[in-house]
Order: C-alpha cells, then structure tokens, then sequence
C-alpha cells in the first residue's frame, strides 16, 4: 500500500499486477502525488482478468483499473490524466505547452507504439501460431524501433529526465518501458545514451523504484528486487 493519509485518498483502490508497465506508470503517480491506495493483485497468468468481477471493472480486461470512490476509470493514460485533474500535487504536465505535447508524444509512443506488442495477449498470440522462439525477438524488434525514435526525439530537451530536470508524464512511460525492456526481453541499452542516461536517474526516486515490478504485494519471491 502506498504511503499517504487523507479521507479522499483512502477510496483510492488500484487493480494492478506487479509485471504490467501500465500498471506501473499509474503507481509511480499515485506515490509522486502521495495518494493513499488498496492494491489489489490481478493475477494475469490465471486469467484474474476474465472473470465477470474483474470485467465490470474494465470489459477489456486489462490492467490497471483504478476505482475512486464510486466512479472507476480503466487505461493507463485516461487514469493518469485523471489523477492530474483531481489531485494536482506534483504536477505530471508542464505548464508550458510545446513541452507537454511533447510529453504526450513521447507517452504515446511508449503506450501505442511499443508496449501493445510485448504484452501477454500478443505473445501467447505469436507462441501460439509462430512458435516459442518467436515471442522475444517480436518484442525486442519493436522495443528497439521505439527506443531510436525516443532518442531523436528528445535529443534537444533531455535533462537529468526525459523532458528536461523535472520529471513529468513522459517519465511514468519510460522508466517500466525500460526496466522492462532491460529484465524481461534483453535489450542492449548501449545503443540508447538519453535513455540509459535517464534510467539511471530514475534509480535515485523512491516514488520511481518503490513502484517498480519487484516491489509489488504480488511480486513472485523469485523476481523480488
């Protein structure tokens, strides 16, 4: 559970699972923004996510779902923009416009251009019509297309983080993207200067790494940080 009081905060539910990037991104908000949080584990490899509880929530059937009192709001994206609106402390946008389309975009490549074809549905998919040995290479083509067109992207605003030396939305993308490209599909980081650049500074913030895959409640013992 997050750290963090308040009467508001305590409605705050999050169905997560410890290995989801996009689960992740909305962790590394809800402990920047200091929200109190019940985690509730969905256990994506029983299918949690199929049963008629879960798909009320979301009909998708994806992680996270983030419940705030009685309204309830699925996707990453919508639930972090939320959270923005409702709780503005530490903000996730700049103010300055050309900088936060540029936070989108940099978001959006992680969300809809990466990330869609390295989750579990679209590996199973590939193990199941191309074979096993297909599954990984398939990720790691994309990981690596989205990386070079991240690192010419943000080659003339990368600070200390990806936009600059205050971390903002871009930053909640990269730092699981990354960590998970790195763990889970054996990406070489060395052909990625701003982005391993960056990773190291994520690795200072405790919001960062306390909401890493390795410190979940439903964390396997074996991958625990």
């Amino acid at each position: 559970m997050a750290s963090g009081t308040g009467e508001v905060s305590k409605k705050l539910k999050l169905y997560s699972n410890w290995r989801s990037s996009c689960s992740c991104r909305v962790r590394i908000a809800l402990k920047l923004k200091g929200l109190d949080y019940e985690y509730i584990a969905i256990n994506l490899l029983k299918g949690d996510q199929k049963s008629p509880e879960f798909l009320k929530l979301n009909p998708l059937g994806y992680v996270p779902v983030l419940v705030d009192g009685d309204f309830v709001v699925a996707d990453s994206f919508a639930i972090l923009l939320y959270l923005e609106e409702k709780y503005p402390q530490h903000p996730l946008l700049p103010k300055d416009l050309q900088k936060r389309a540029l936070n989108y975009q940099a978001a959006n490549l992680v969300s809809a251009n990466i990330q869609p074809l390295q989750n579990l549905s679209v590996l199973g998919y590939i193990h199941e019509k191309l074979g096993p040995d297909e599954e990984i290479p398939l990720a790691q083509t994309h990981i690596r297309k989205g990386f070079a067109a991240l690192e010419k992207l943000l080659e003339n605003y990368a600070g200390k983080y990806a936009t600059g030396n205050e971390v903002f939305l871009a930053d909640l993308f990269l730092a699981p993207q990354i960590d998970g490209a790195v763990r889970r599909f054996n990406v070489d980081m060395s052909e990625y200067p701003i982005l391993s650049r960056i990773n190291e500074a994520y690795k200072e913030l405790p919001a960062f790494q306390d909401a890493m895959p390795g410190k979940q409640p439903d964390t396997p013992p074996e991958a625990r940080a």
